[in-house]
């Protein structure tokens, strides 16, 4: 296949750095780093908002937008209403949406990438507005039907695509997210001085994701009140909806005192939180992937995770998999982690050096050649 332009829509990549510049921004942002470094013949046009970096590689040309769409109404019309007058400007060979949703008005040939299909779950675990839920719904349906292929970022996904929207599994291509090389475990006094600085506990429990139900941290509460006082836990992230449920919990058991809600952590500092940690908890309901398992796991952590949705994949066999809504089951997992042997401990390291960006960026091109072929 020679080589072509590829229209990449960009727009949720995030600016300044929140809870947004994590999870989609990541994946698109090394992915779009790495796509001129695989196929150095392909050319690209990035559409992008106002906030966004413009960062300088060969072959990518930058369309900025002046629309705001960071904001999610601006960025539903920029994606129906502007997105099929810049793609008529740029005439490109294929249009990668890169997150769910391509335009109704696109004669182009189009790939879409979709992360996971959260939007479809019960209102219980989704907190998106009941008009932005109905668009995710009705588009990304529609977007993958009409995209000559279609990415998932784990075989979960790819398995709710089949049998949410009745997607041909033949037409789904698998590109897991990658692991930034910073991720890695960090030498024993250099970990401790970061303890000291942000005054850690010695011993603790870590949890890094939005505060919110699907992350079934009130299940993680509960185990963890079974365990020796000695231990703390540390649930690290933004605060999502109905997250002051989870501090009346705490209260409600009389863990106070022993867990900390540090807020959003900012991605040069994770590092530092997943090798400070005693054992990293995952206990989450559902993902599209669950980059925090393998990047903990590349610290050499102990992990326990889920035995549901695409968290299998991420931990493979390194990570401790348990029922998400056994309690019980939940706090044996967490004792286990805790006494780990070093053996066991490195198969993290191996594990987590499966997933590199360049693997998923060499895997999009593929896509790229089998929708152009098609």
């Amino acid at each position: 296949m020679s080589a072509a332009l590829v229209a990449l829509n960009a727009h949720l990549l995030a600016g300044a750095a929140s809870y947004r510049s994590a999870g989609i921004h990541q994946y698109i942002a090394n992915l779009v780093r790495q796509l001129p470094e695989v196929a150095s013949d392909w050319h690209y046009t990035v559409f992008v908002g106002t906030e966004q970096p413009l960062p300088t590689a060969p072959r990518l040309q930058f369309q900025r937008s002046a629309w705001p769409t960071q904001h999610p109404l601006a960025r539903i019309l920029w994606e129906q209403c502007a997105q099929p007058w810049a793609l008529w400007r740029a005439r490109p060979a294929l249009l990668h949406s890169l997150a769910f949703v391509s335009p109704l008005l696109n004669p182009f040939p189009s790939v879409v990438t979709v992360y996971d299909l959260s939007f479809t779950l019960p209102a219980s675990h989704f907190a998106q507005r009941p008009a932005q839920r109905l668009y995710l719904t009705a588009l990304t349906a529609h977007s993958c039907r009409r995209a000559r292929r279609v990415i998932a970022i784990s075989a979960s996904t790819r398995h709710d695509l089949v049998t949410r929207f009745g997607l041909a599994p033949e037409k789904i291509d698998l590109a897991y997210p990658g692991l930034d090389a910073a991720f890695r475990p960090l030498p024993t006094a250099e970990v401790e001085a970061f303890r000291q600085r942000k005054g850690l506990p010695e011993k603790f429990i870590l949890h890094v994701g939005t505060l919110e139900p699907r992350k079934n941290l009130a299940n993680l509460i509960r185990a963890f009140a079974g365990l020796p006082p000695s231990l703390s836990l540390v649930l690290a992230g933004g605060r999502g909806w109905l997250y002051h449920e989870l501090y009346a919990l705490a209260q409600n058991l009389q863990l106070t005192e022993r867990i900390r809600f540090p807020g959003f952590i900012p991605a040069d500092e994770l590092v530092y939180w997943y090798n400070a940690a005693a054992v990293f908890a995952y206990p989450s309901v559902y993902e599209g992937f669950g980059m925090p398992v393998i990047e903990a796991l590349a610290c050499g952590r102990p992990v326990v995770t889920s035995n549901v949705s695409s968290l299998p994949e991420a931990g493979g066999e390194a990570a401790l998999l348990v029922t998400p809504d056994d309690v019980p089951e939940l706090a044996t997992a967490l004792r286990r982690a805790l006494q780990l042997s070093p053996a066991e401990l490195a198969r993290g390291p191996a594990h987590a050096a499966r997933f590199t960006w360049r693997a998923t960026a060499e895997q999009t091109v593929a896509c790229y050649q089998q929708a152009l072929s098609a």
